[in-house]
């Protein structure tokens, strides 16, 4: 029986890693092969959505607009005016650099502007405008540097790059014996280098710029690295040609009179925070209002999921208790591939993934994705609790006339709640901590606020320092608040 129990939730197991595989594979070849209607659907729904990493001053950075955060940059501004060509309103939405193409294929975004060059292996996934913007490559370098003249000097050095960039690509292919780390965020990659744990930072010329007259201590040199031009344009995905020409009719009227230059930069630079003559006390207190808005969508992810998640974590937990074994197989199954595949990867997967079938917000996305991994957890938490109940308590239940449903809601589950409590309680503050992996996908929870505070003021320690203590404050009120509840139900039960 054992056996069979077993082989049934192996191929349970495979046919759901299958169905997972199909669903991610097969969904963007058909949106692909669909005849191009492209510019015909932006104009049905009056907007385009642009997708950008707003970590990238000039081009794309966060700036505030009375207390809240907005993206500004010339990016931005080259797509309000293909926006404006097109006769329909501009959207900008905001995630990390590598999962922007995601994003695209995807179609959470219309189209990427992000300062993005075009290589062979993303020119295979995606189709790429005419070229808007050029610039060189630059060395970002501590002041006190004086051994790096150039690209050739950076072999056998530590150097950071942006995962995903031309710049990565550029400087892993062309330079040996090199120890290249990789960083999602160039505010990482600029506190990575003034703390001393890399020697250099590739960027492109007009953001190298940015950051280190930004950042004292740093400066910039030429890259000198032969055929290295940043050919900025904009990514569409896969058959959309009506829009990508749309596009590059703007593109060509930006270029004929200079636009980008004489226009969108000069427009960029009047919302580049200037905080040289404040403390950083005073910086991260002007920057209140974002941490007050990551707090809000932090706690709303954790209690919306926590409340999902104990349903969820019941239902599977008797599922996984059944003796029927449709049943068993399935919640075992559940269990073991969520509690298999690391929660990043699920959040990922919910928003681009099952978003090829039905368009989910980012904010839904990250409850759905984090109540389901809770869920998994607390139905084993849940399990235990049960287990712990002596089956003499169920027996003596049934032989006063009570049901197995009976037993298990009245007698059961209540203590085996008040046994599992501070389990309870530790999965929630969990929760709060793992609703953090959701700025990802672009949702403004605390640890996409800080990142907004880091890209607006170039401070890198000192907003990771404020988000710190806001974690700490809202997980010790509620491992207090848990307790005292904890004593009040124990107290309760002993009377």
């Amino acid at each position: 029986m054992k056996n069979k129990m077993k082989h049934s939730v192996l191929i349970t197991m495979l046919l759901m890693i299958a169905t997972l595989f199909v669903t991610a594979f097969t969904v963007p070849s058909v949106q692909a092969s669909a005849s191009d209607t492209s510019l015909q659907q932006i104009k049905q729904k009056g907007y385009i959505v642009m997708g950008t990493a707003p970590d990238y001053p000039p081009y794309e950075f966060i700036g505030k607009d009375n207390g809240t955060s907005k993206v500004y940059g010339a990016d931005i501004e080259l797509g309000k005016a293909i926006a404006k060509d097109m006769g329909v309103k501009l959207k900008v939405k905001s995630m990390g650099f590598d999962s922007l193409l995601v994003a695209l294929q995807t179609k959470k975004v219309d189209m990427v502007i992000a300062g993005m060059n075009e290589t062979p292996q993303r020119a295979k996934s995606v189709d790429f405008s005419k070229t808007y913007f050029s610039s060189g490559m630059s060395l970002v370098l501590s002041s006190s540097d004086k051994k790096i003249k150039s690209y050739k000097d950076l072999q056998g050095k530590t150097v950071g790059a942006q995962i995903g960039s031309v710049q990565y690509d550029s400087v892993k292919k062309g330079i040996k014996n090199i120890n290249l780390k990789g960083m999602e965020n160039i505010n990482d990659l600029i506190l990575a280098l003034k703390s001393g744990k890399i020697e250099a930072i590739p960027l492109d010329t007009a953001v190298a710029q940015a950051y280190a007259a930004h950042n004292p201590g740093l400066k910039i040199i030429d890259a000198k690295m032969p055929g290295q031009e940043n050919l900025n344009k904009i990514a569409f995905f896969k058959g959309a040609t009506s829009l990508e020409n749309a596009a590059n009719k703007t593109i060509d009227k930006v270029n004929k009179d200079n636009l980008y230059n004489k226009k969108f930069v000069p427009e960029a630079a009047k919302h580049i925070t200037n905080n040289k003559s404040q403390s950083q006390l005073e910086t991260m207190w002007q920057y209140k209002s974002f941490f007050i808005s990551g707090i809000e969508d932090t706690m709303i992810i954790s209690v919306v999921s926590v409340f999902f998640g104990i349903i969820l974590g019941v239902i599977f937990a008797l599922m996984r208790l059944s003796h029927n074994l449709l049943l068993h197989s399935i919640a075992v199954c559940y269990i073991e591939f969520i509690r298999g595949t690391p929660q990043l990867v699920q959040i990922m997967f919910i928003y681009f993934g099952l978003g090829t079938v039905v368009n989910v917000p980012a904010l839904t996305s990250g409850i759905i994705a984090i109540s389901i991994n809770s869920g998994a957890y607390v139905a084993e938490i849940i399990r235990g609790g049960i287990n712990s109940i002596s089956d003499g308590q169920s027996e003596a239940a049934l032989s006063l006339g009570l049901s197995k449903k009976q037993s298990m809601q009245y007698i059961v589950l209540p203590q085996a709640f008040k046994n599992i409590w501070p389990a309870l309680g530790n999965e929630l503050v969990t929760l709060i901590k793992d609703s953090s992996l959701a700025s990802v996908i672009g949702v403004g929870e605390l640890m996409y606020q800080m990142r907004a505070v880091q890209a607006d003021t170039y401070l890198g320690v000192a907003p990771i320092a404020v988000i710190m203590i806001i974690y700490f404050v809202i997980t010790f009120t509620i491992s207090r608040i848990m307790k005292h509840l904890e004593g009040k139900i124990s107290h309760g039960t002993n009377d």
